[in-house]
């Protein structure tokens, strides 16, 4: 897939030079995602984003989110190109390195956009990575990619895509908005003024987590998730880091797909 963004480069100082419309359009984003995340976010999210202190009028520049991340955690952020292969993106957070591609969406696809852009990156993620069992996670997750075959590599993409960009944690029932005690802490929710509100709408179907049954469920990144994986708590990372997590793969190969629970993409293949 081509991308149509092109991301910014940084000068000789480090420093990304945006535009005015581009400010303007970190501000519309930002500022309307956290009227939508009231209650429904997890406690550890609205901690870093509390660290963070990310900016309002302006895209703020990655040397002030490493000023954050690396003594939070040892983590960083950097810059990178629109789209990027796997090898480099398991290789970056095989060294706690979280690619952050420096371009913003287009005033016409603030909703929705396909292709991960700094919004998603900064605001879905990086308070994230600010919680010592997330970033473990995130890390060991990249050094098993790293080692693993294109084959493995799709379903490892799977446990991403239901942990990292959406999943949903289990909280305390009187802290919050969400449905029996729910929180978000996937970025791909966190970032998204739609999936936010219908992920802890009572639509999609809820499911505890399950190493095999996560690794054997497909997913398309065109649509609202049918189905969400909850952990009993964030902490569960950590121990989800420490398993046999390659193990598993070769038994959910052995096994093969489960059925998907949405349509066919049009010419396309779900992952």
């Amino acid at each position: 897939m081509a991308s149509l963004y092109t991301a910014h480069q940084p000068d000789e100082q480090g420093v990304i030079h945006y535009s005015d419309e581009e400010h303007g359009t970190w501000q519309i984003l930002i500022e309307r995602q956290l009227a939508a995340l009231g209650g429904k976010a997890c406690e550890e999210y609205v901690a870093g984003l509390a660290r963070l202190d990310l900016p309002r009028e302006r895209i703020p520049q990655l040397a002030e989110i490493n000023a954050v991340l690396q003594p939070a955690t040892g983590w960083t952020v950097v810059a990178v190109p629109a789209l990027i292969s796997f090898d480099r993106f398991f290789s970056l957070l095989a060294n706690r390195q979280f690619p952050v591609a420096t371009f913003i969406r287009r005033r016409d696809e603030l909703d929705y956009l396909q292709e991960p852009d700094i919004f998603h990156e900064l605001f879905g993620h990086c308070a994230m990575l600010t919680n010592p069992a997330f970033a473990h996670f995130t890390h060991v997750y990249g050094q098993l990619g790293q080692q693993a075959s294109k084959e493995e590599r799709v379903f490892l993409a799977r446990l991403y895509w239901f942990t990292v960009e959406f999943g949903l944690v289990q909280g305390d029932a009187d802290k919050g908005q969400g449905s029996d005690g729910l929180h978000i802490y996937g970025g791909g929710i966190l970032s998204s003024i739609g999936e936010t509100a219908y992920a802890l709408s009572g639509q999609p179907k809820l499911q505890p987590f399950n190493l095999m049954e996560v690794l054997r469920t497909p997913y398309r990144i065109d649509i609202m998730q049918p189905i969400y994986f909850v952990l009993p708590s964030l902490d569960a990372l950590y121990r989800l880091a420490e398993q046999d997590i390659m193990g598993a793969l070769a038994e959910a190969r052995r096994l093969g797909l489960n059925a998907p629970l949405f349509a066919p993409a049009p010419d396309k293949q779900a992952s």
